[in-house]
This record gives structure tokens, sequence and C-alpha cells, in this order.
């Protein structure tokens, strides 16, 4: 691709612009856009024949070994026009090895082909890096057990208690062991175990109750008191 004179001086305002931002006139403006539109119009066209030239090149290659110099040299302008050999133009050359011109082309497919596996292989492994979830060091995992790292943990919010509930009641806090003086060690004292409550009988749950007095008969009231009086 070739640059005219009045291509050369838009892309170098272009270039200068680029590096050092400012105001830029409206003229400029235009010839960059017209610059723009016409280098993708020269690339359309670039792809356009290397197309044509891959299709030739496959005809000649299918027609091989006739065809091999038509093949080499057609080969030569589609490399110089971008294109990137594939498995069936090496296995052509290395069939023509015998030729010297076959045997330069050999040596420069396989250097480009070597290059773009690597470009392949680079881009894959980028992928499956930034593919990979990021994992915390292990260090991280071990601050609350330093000493002291409980102690500086913020504290948890109180919860205000629900006036209806009951409080609910502490457990019995156990009493502490005397510590043993420096006098000389004895026999471990026997820790009084604390007194437990007797279990009520059935007796004591369920009392029983006293028979009610019989109904009062007045008859019979009447001459008890005749008894008692005669």
């Amino acid at each position: 691709m070739a640059f005219g004179a009045e291509e050369l001086r838009v892309l170098r305002r272009a270039l200068a612009l680029a590096l050092h931002p400012g105001p830029a006139s409206a003229e400029d403006v235009q010839d960059c856009h017209r610059l723009a539109e016409s280098l993708d119009e020269a690339m359309r066209e670039a792809a356009r024949l290397r197309a044509f030239l891959v299709a030739d090149l496959a005809r000649y290659r299918a027609a091989l070994p006739g065809t091999a110099a038509g093949y080499l040299t057609l080969l030569d302008e589609v490399l110089a026009a971008g294109h990137r050999p594939g498995p069936d133009d090496l296995a052509a050359l290395r069939a023509l090895r015998g030729n010297p011109v076959a045997a330069a082309l050999l040596d420069r497919c396989q250097t480009a082909a070597e290059r773009d596996v690597r470009a392949r292989l680079a881009r894959r492994a980028a992928l499956q890096t930034s593919m990979v979830a990021p994992v915390v060091p292990a260090s991280r995992t071990r601050l609350l057990a330093l000493p002291g790292g409980r102690d500086r943990l913020p504290a948890p919010p109180a919860v205000a208690e629900d006036p209806g509930e009951e409080p609910r009641r502490k457990p019995a806090e156990k009493p502490s062991r005397p510590e043993p003086g420096p006098g000389p060690a004895g026999p471990p004292t026997p820790t009084p175990e604390p007194a437990r409550r007797p279990v009520p009988t059935p007796g004591e749950v369920f009392p029983r109750r006293k028979p009610a007095p019989p109904p009062s008969d007045p008859e019979r009231e009447q001459q008890r008191q005749r008894l008692v009086a005669g």
C-alpha cells in the first residue's frame, strides 16, 4: 500500500494530533475522515484480491506436479499479499523439495506456520488465565488465630430484648476450686457434691382429699338432742 504526498500530509497531521492533543480545524477533521475511508477501501480491495489469488492457488496445487512453476510463482505472490500457508501448501512444498525455489518457500512457510502456532497458544493461555477465579491467599485465613486477633474484632450489635419474653436464666456458675498453697503436696481434697433435692413421693404430689361429711338429717338431729336431754 503506497501513500501519495497529500495522503502523507494528512497522516502526519493526524499523528501529530494523536501525540499532542489540541484543537483541530474542520478541514483537518474532514481530511482525516477521507483518509480513513480510503484506507478502509484499500483494505477491502486487498482482501478481495487475496481471496482471488488463494482460489487460483488451490487450482494450481490440485494440478501438481505439472503446474509446479506456476504454483511456486503464485504462492510467492499470495504470501506477499498476507496469506498464511496451510497444511496443503506445506505438503505440496515438501513434495517439490528438490526444486531450489520450492525449498526456499518451504523454509519461509514453516517459519510463518510456527509463528502462527505460538501466537494461538499464547492467546489460548491468556484466555485460560483470565477465566481462572482469583484465590484468596492461605495467610488471610489465619489472621483470627493470632494472639489478640479475636479481641480486636468489632463487638456484635446489641439486640433489643422483647419485653413480652421472659428473661432467660443464666446457668449457675460453678464454684472455682481453691488453688493449692505453696505447702507440701498432699492427697487431693474431695470436692463435696452439691446437695440433691429429694424426689417427692406420689402422696406429696397428689394428696388425698378428705371425705366430705354426710348431709345432716333433721329427724336424727332431734333424736340425738332428746337423748342428750333425757
